[in-house]
């Protein structure tokens, strides 16, 4: 991979993804320095089955994908660059070099990957998260003129850019937070298309018509929150 000198920390937030996580790890591609997993209070075989994948993994017991996320980035001591991707196998791994890449050969602070521009089959993403894409992100580029097709969980940030984000939501909204915290800072970012198939098991978000609910409320709130906040 074209990472030069800089380290790649990588972050998988996870719940009873123990059918999947494994899989995850092994299909990362050469040049990762560090795999931190952040179990969110798992009750299968996750945390073991990361352990000897070779992953740190860290336990917040806290249920939330933006806790699990928080706790797992609290373990970094020193990178360069986080990369994000679930536990659940829908994701392309080896797609990474795709997000790092831009980052180190072009100076970009962020790169997210986008199901939407290779989206193809309901199976992988349900209609209410399509629609709830396209709706989030619309609403990001008729507030602040920046345009995604995507608010998905496959990213790579540089680390200091992150920490300048101030990071706080503990569930369904933190990849919003994210990308809105990014555009209002200004910060330098694109989207790349990636892979996407259905996932091992079920959502723990679109899967169920009340976490698609929830979510949905969850991302109108940061949008309408940061749109009122300087």
């Amino acid at each position: 991979m074209a990472i030069g000198e800089q380290h790649i920390t990588v972050i998988i937030p996870a719940l009873n993804e123990e059918e999947s996580i494994g899989k995850v790890i092994a299909d990362l591609p050469d040049g990762i320095d560090a795999i931190i997993v952040g179990d969110n209070g798992s009750t299968d075989r996750t945390a073991d089955v990361a352990r000897r994948a070779g992953a740190v993994v860290v336990t917040e017991t806290e249920k939330g994908y933006g806790a699990a996320c928080l706790k797992a980035v609290s373990a970094v001591s020193k990178t360069d660059i986080l990369l994000f991707i679930d536990g659940d196998y829908s994701d392309f791994p080896a797609e990474a070099v795709d997000l790092i890449g831009p980052i180190v050969k072009d100076g970009l602070d962020m790169v997210i990957g986008s199901r939407m521009q290779t989206y193809r089959s309901h199976k992988a993403i349900p209609p209410a998260a399509a629609f709830g894409n396209w709706l989030t992100t619309g609403l990001i580029s008729l507030i602040w003129g920046v345009k995604f097709t995507d608010v998905g969980p496959f990213r790579a940030i540089r680390y200091d850019a992150y920490l300048k984000l101030g990071m706080k939501d503990r569930n369904f909204g933190w990849t919003t937070e994210m990308q809105v915290k990014a555009v209002k800072a200004k910060m330098k970012c694109i989207e790349v298309p990636v892979s996407y198939r259905a996932r091992i098991g079920q959502s723990k978000i679109s899967g169920t018509i009340i976490g698609s609910i929830r979510a949905g409320y969850k991302f109108l709130w940061i949008i309408l929150r940061e749109a009122l906040t300087r």
